[in-house]
Order: C-alpha cells, then structure tokens, then sequence
C-alpha cells in the first residue's frame, strides 16, 4: 500500500512479550486459562440476564452489553496472542493488523460510553426512584445502547483512517503482542501533528466527557445516598453502585493513563503492561465483580446452577 514515497509493509512482526521458549509455554498456560475463565464468566452472565426475568431491567440489560462486549473485546486480542506463543514466526498480515486494531478501538469506545449510560441509570434509580420506570423505558434503553455502539464504530472508523494516512517510515516489527493503536503509530514518521490532535480529540470525546458524566451522576448519587436515613437503606442504595464504580475505575484509569499522553511518553514496555490490564485483566474480573457485588446476580447464578444440577439428577435417575 503506497504511503508518499513510503509503502505499508504486507506482514508484521509481533515482538510479542517474550522470545524466551520456556516463559512463553507458561504464558500460554496462564493467557490461555485467564481467556476461559473470562469466556465462562461473561458467558454465564449474558445467560443468567436472559433466563431469569427479575434481571429483565435496564441496569441488567446494560450489564449484558457489557459481557458480551467483554467476549468480544478478548478474542479479538487473545486467540492471535496464544497463537504467537506457539510459532517461532509471530507474524501477522497488514489487513489482520488493520482489522485487530480497528475491532480493539470499536469495542473499548463502546465500553467506556456503555459504562457512562449504566451510570446515568444508576443515577436515575437513586435520584429518581419513582419516575424510573417511565424515564428509563425500555425505548430510552435501546436507543442509549444503540447510541453507544454506533459512537464506538465511529470512533475506530475516524481513527484508524487517519493512521492509516500516516507516512509509514519502513519499519515492521511491532514490539507488543498485538496491534493496538499506539503501537501501529510508533512505525510511523514523528511528523504526526494532525494525528495526534485527532487522538486528543477522540480521547476527550470517547473517554473524557463520558468519565465527566459518570462523575456528575456519582456526585448526586452520592448525595441522595447520605440523605438517607437509616444505614441499612444507605448500605443498600450504595450496593447496587460499588459494582460500577469498581469497574469504572479500572477501565477510565488505565485507558486516561494510556491514551491521554503525549507520544513522546509512550513507553513500549509500560505500553503492553496497561494493554494487558485492560484486554485481559479487566474482562475477566468484571463477571466477578458483578456477581460478587451484586446479590441479585448472585442469587440468579445461584438459581440457575441449581436448576442445572436438579436437571443432571433428573436425567441420571432415567
């Protein structure tokens, strides 16, 4: 592909996270073991959402985006992962590199709006307890959700037509285990000014004016939570948010961290700790965090797990 006087390599080399044999196989192992529990875990609460009628409520249907999000966000990102931890030739073709990191910006986009509009409802539930059920309508919902995954593919359309713009300066060694964002740009030409007033303005739509809105919502709920009265009544409106702002904290954190620097700062190695943390780490602790801090989730899981063994024992008598 012809850039100026320049041309887009065909293949690139993923330097990955090791070239040591043996550090490698145990990677595999444990990448490989982190990537089942975050598919069973999101898997199960996608279903639990679907099966038990007391979730079919708009902070659970949210919350079903966001698993199935999570499933989506790690097998773009993990499967070529393990797959390079096996082959001495970690390659991976230029329309593989384009479509991996075009898919990564497309999904974390819709992650950090979704978790803006699950804490506009948490607002609403809180600060508006009697009105909930007409202010957020099952209408509102889709639109909101629908909102949030049209301004993700937008995000990853803008930005990955404008790296894609940039002169490319004939390196093709990516030192990182797949091809994320920041990574494709460092093999390009420093002249990128343009490119990174784009990346500044999608950092501050798509990360910092969500993160701001979910601030607002968090100060009234705060708020409404204090006055309160009883501890119990207080203890138990705050529940139904810990789940969220826990999950909020780690996605806002590492992504405003990683994105919201200049380019002379990027640092390769810090660069795949974060992209770690945020395409492995976080998938997989979120299904944890929710079911552990949720006791509705809990007691559906609970519910289903139960009905499944009655079901096993049924089948087992005939």
């Amino acid at each position: 592909m012809e850039q100026g006087n320049k041309t887009w390599e065909s293949e690139f080399i993923l330097l990955g996270l090791s070239n040591q044999r043996g550090i490698q196989e145990d990677m595999f192992v444990l990448f490989l073991t982190m990537y089942l529990v975050t598919l069973a875990g999101n898997l199960a609460i996608v279903t639990v959402i679907i099966i038990d009628s007391h979730l079919h409520t708009p902070m659970y249907y949210f919350l079903s985006h966001l698993a199935f999000l999570d499933i989506c966000y790690t097998t773009t990102i993990i499967p070529q992962m393990l797959a390079s931890f096996l082959v001495e030739h970690k390659t991976i073709s230029f329309a593989g590199c384009v479509l991996q990191m075009f898919i990564s910006l497309f999904l974390g986009g819709v992650e950090f709006i979704l978790l803006a509009v699950m804490a506009y409802d948490r607002y609403v539930a809180i600060c508006h307890p009697l009105r909930y059920a007409n202010i957020m309508s099952n209408h509102l919902c889709a639109w909101m959700a629908a909102g949030s995954w049209l301004s993700g593919s937008l995000n990853a359309v803008v930005q990955t037509a404008f790296t894609l713009q940039l002169p490319f300066c004939g390196i093709n060694a990516i030192n990182h285990f797949g091809c994320e964002i920041l990574t494709v740009q460092q093999l390009t030409c420093p002249n990128s000014s343009v490119n990174d007033v784009t990346m500044l303005v999608a950092g501050v739509l798509i990360l910092l004016i969500p993160f701001f809105l979910v601030m607002v919502s968090y100060i009234h709920i705060l708020s409404a939570i204090l006055q309160i009265r009883t501890a119990e009544g207080r203890r138990k409106a705050f529940s139904t948010c810990t789940a969220h702002l826990t999950v909020v904290t780690l996605c806002y954190g590492t992504a405003i961290f990683a994105y919201l620097r200049p380019r002379s700062y990027y640092s390769p190695q810090q660069g795949k700790m974060i992209s770690l943390f945020y395409c492995v780490v976080t998938p997989m602790l979120n299904p944890l965090i929710y079911s552990l801090r949720n006791q509705e989730v809990k007691g559906a899981l609970i519910k289903a797990m139960g009905r499944k063994s009655l079901l096993n024992k049924h089948t087992s008598h005939h």
